[in-house]
C-alpha cells in the first residue's frame, strides 16, 4: 500500500507537465476569445452606434456573458492543440525522453495529463450546465434589448398534446403577427374521435389571453352514429393548456437551461408529444459527453506528440487539428442524424467518445514507451 501511495504521489515532474498543459490551454482560449471578440464587435458596432447602447453593457452585459460561451465552445479543441503543441515541444527538448530514462512508466506519464484533463472537463461541465445558462439569459437581454429579437417560430406541421384526450394541430404558426394557419383541435373519447374544431386561421390576444378562430368548423360525433355540425365566420374562446408560447421558440433557448430545467423541460414536451424533444434530448447528453472527451483528445494527443517528429512542432500541431477537427466534424454528423433520422439521442452524443476511445486504446498500445 506505501508503495502504491509512492507510485502515485504527485511529483515536481506531475506539477511542471500540469502548469505547462493548462497554462497553454488557458492562454490558448483567451487568445481564441479575444479574436471572436474583435469578430463580434466589427460585425455589431453599427448595431451598438443605432440603439445607443452604453459602453458598460456593452462589456458587462453582453461580452463578459459571452466569454463563457466561446470557452466551452472551443475547449475540446483547445485541449487537444494545448497537448500537441507542449508536448511536441518537450519530445523536441529530449525531455519526455529524460523522464522515460528515470524510471517512469509511459502510464504514469500520463496521470499529470489525466488529472489536467479532467480539471478542463469539470469546468467545461460546470460552464455548460450552470454557468452558461445564467449568462446566456443577460446576453439574450442585451440583444433582445440593442440588437434583434431572439425569437423565431416554431417548425411547420406543429403537433401538440394538450390531455390526455385532447390534441392541437397547427400548420404553421407566425410568431411577428401571433396568428396560424389550418389549425384544429381533436377531442377524444377512449378510442375515437367525439368533437373535432378546424379553423382556416387563429390568431392569440395577448391582452385578454384568448384565441379568436376564422372560418370555423366544429363537428360533433354523437354516441348514436350522427354527427352536428356548427360552422360560423369568427369564433372566440379560450383552449386550456395553449397559449401562444407553445408554437415558438427562443432562439438558444436550450442553452439558457441547466441540467435540472432540461431534463423538466423534456418531460414536458414529451407529455405535449411534442416533436422537438431531440433537440433538447441531444443537447442533455452532449453536455455530459463533450466534457469527458476532453480526456479521450488529451490521451491521443499525448501518444501522437511524445515522439521527436520529423517535421518538428509544425507536424505535430498539423496531426492535432485535423484529429481534433475530425472529431468535431463526427460528432456534428451523429448529431444531425439524431435530429433527422432515427438515431438515438444518447448515442448521437456519446458514439464519437467511444469510436475515438477505440482508436485511443490502440495508439497508446502502439505508441513506443
Amino acid at each position: 500500500m506505501r508503495k502504491l501511495f509512492e507510485t502515485i504521489r504527485p511529483k515536481r515532474i506531475d506539477y511542471y507537465i500540469m502548469g505547462k498543459f493548462l497554462g497553454t490551454f488557458f492562454l490558448s482560449i483567451m487568445l481564441i476569445s479575444l479574436i471572436v471578440i474583435v469578430f463580434d464587435v466589427s460585425e455589431h458596432i453599427q448595431d451598438f452606434i443605432e440603439e445607443q447602447a452604453p459602453l458598460s453593457a456593452i462589456v458587462f452585459g453582453y461580452y463578459v456573458n459571452f466569454v463563457p460561451y466561446i470557452v466551452n465552445l472551443f475547449s475540446p479543441l483547445f485541449t487537444f492543440v494545448a497537448v500537441i503543441f507542449f508536448t511536441s515541444k518537450m519530445a523536441g527538448n529530449n525531455e519526455i525522453i529524460a523522464i522515460l530514462n528515470g524510471c517512469v512508466s509511459f502510464k504514469r506519464m500520463m496521470c499529470p495529463y489525466i488529472v489536467a484533463a479532467l480539471t478542463i472537463g469539470m469546468m467545461a461541465f460546470v460552464l455548460s450546465n450552470f454557468v452558461i445558462p445564467y449568462t446566456k439569459k443577460n446576453e439574450i437581454e442585451f440583444k433582445n434589448t440593442y440588437i434583434k429579437k431572439v425569437i423565431k417560430s416554431k417548425d411547420s406541421d406543429i403537433h401538440l398534446k394538450l390531455s390526455d384526450t385532447t390534441y392541437a394541430y397547427m400548420e404553421f404558426w407566425y410568431v411577428e403577427d401571433n396568428n396560424g394557419v389550418n389549425f384544429s383541435l381533436e377531442t377524444m373519447d377512449f378510442t375515437h374521435v367525439s368533437k373535432k374544431l378546424t379553423a382556416s386561421r387563429i390568431i392569440w390576444h395577448d391582452d385578454t389571453k384568448h384565441w379568436t378562430l376564422k372560418d370555423y368548423v366544429e363537428r360533433t360525433f354523437l354516441p348514436d352514429g350522427t354527427m352536428r355540425i356548427r360552422r360560423g365566420d369568427e369564433l372566440d374562446t379560450i383552449i386550456p393548456k395553449m397559449t401562444n408560447k407553445d408554437f415558438m421558440v427562443i432562439s438558444s433557448d436550450m442553452e439558457t437551461m441547466n441540467y435540472r430545467e432540461l431534463r423538466n423541460y423534456i418531460k414536458m414536451e414529451k407529455l405535449k408529444g411534442s416533436g422537438r424533444t431531440k433537440f433538447y434530448q441531444i443537447e442533455k447528453h452532449k453536455r455530459m459527453a463533450i466534457p469527458f472527451s476532453t480526456v479521450i483528445l488529451t490521451v491521443i494527443g499525448l501518444s501522437v506528440s511524445c515522439r521527436k517528429q520529423r517535421g518538428g512542432n509544425d507536424t505535430a500541431i498539423l496531426y492535432g487539428v485535423l484529429i481534433s477537427s475530425s472529431y468535431i466534424l463526427f460528432q456534428q454528423g451523429t448529431t444531425v442524424f439524431a435530429t433527422y433520422g432515427n438515431m438515438n439521442p444518447m448515442l448521437a452524443a456519446w458514439f464519437p467518445n467511444i469510436v475515438y476511445g477505440i482508436i485511443c486504446f490502440f495508439i497508446v498500445r502502439n505508441t513506443p514507451k
